[in-house]
């Protein structure tokens, strides 16, 4: 039974990494839309969502220039969501496995 709790505990710790991952995406999902859509830029939510984006995208904006705002934004930020996904599942697993 003990060792039941315990790989109970590693598997809520991998999802709650996990899950981390998926909301840290999903902010700079949310970012890219709405710089893509158009949204209005001195919103207060606007401006609550970049101010989470912007420090989550690490080194990644700046990263490509083509030329594009919107294309650039979706590179940059998008690769950011991405390298969020592939850190997170690879620590969770890390964690589920140890």
């Amino acid at each position: 039974m003990s060792r039941l709790r315990t790989t109970s505990g590693r598997g809520t710790a991998s999802r709650v990494i996990s899950g981390i991952g998926v909301v840290f995406a999903l902010i700079e999902i949310l970012y890219i839309l709405m710089i893509v859509l158009g949204a209005n830029q001195a919103n207060a939510f606007f401006k609550f969502i970049q101010s989470l984006a912007e420090p989550l995208a690490l080194f990644f904006p700046g990263l490509f220039a083509t030329g594009n705002y919107n294309v650039d934004v979706l590179l940059n930020y998008g690769l950011a969501a991405v390298f969020w996904l592939v850190v997170t599942g690879i620590l969770a697993r890390v964690v589920s496995r140890y």
